[in-house]
């Protein structure tokens, strides 16, 4: 193989708000540069008997129009790469055994929820022997930029900080949307 494996999670349209609503260009613009090869995607679908309906009450990204990839990406993923994972499941088997089956040694991670999902699938991936790089700019988190930065803090912590990376992609301050309002330090 002779590029790097990119897996996309959760970018979705029930993930998309004010916090997040960058990532999918950032995304796009990723996949553009055709560096990556194979470009998997993962779709979180909430089903019925989940523990988030259970025990959360949480009845959000059920349905197919919640549970489509955002449609600026929708076009760019193969029906064959793209897994559903139910529940808080990271890496669901099918993924887990094509990457073992096809000797995938590292692969880049983007998407959303960085503090649930992408942590999640991130050490998944950890757990397989496989080691992930965090695209730290090309992730959110829908809780906002404290979510977004615990994530980072806790997969810092369990799969390494030199795991963190940015991309060449970032406009502004780590994750936030270019109208960002922090402070550029520029007068």
């Amino acid at each position: 193989m002779g590029s790097e494996p990119l897996l996309v999670v959760d970018v979705q349209r029930c993930f998309i708000n004010d916090y997040t609503r960058h990532v999918p260009d950032r995304i796009r613009r990723l996949v553009d540069l055709g560096t990556f090869e194979p470009v998997l995607w993962t779709r979180f679908v909430n089903t019925p008997e989940s523990p988030y309906h259970r025990l959360l009450r949480w009845h959000s990204c059920s349905e197919p129009a919640e549970t489509e990839l955002v449609p600026e990406l929708a076009a760019m993923a193969n029906g064959e790469d793209v897994y559903v994972k139910e529940g808080l499941t990271g890496v669901p088997n099918a993924l887990a055994e094509r990457l073992q089956r096809e000797g995938i040694k590292q692969i880049s991670i983007v998407g959303i929820d960085t503090d649930m999902c992408v942590l999640k699938v991130a050490m998944d991936v950890f757990d397989l022997g496989i080691e992930p790089v965090i695209l730290v700019d090309c992730c959110a988190s829908t809780g906002g930029l404290q979510s977004h930065l615990a994530g980072l803090s806790i997969l810092s912590r369990n799969i390494g900080p030199h795991q963190l990376r940015f991309t060449r992609l970032h406009e502004t301050y780590l994750a936030g949307p270019a109208d960002d309002p922090t402070p550029s330090g520029q007068a």
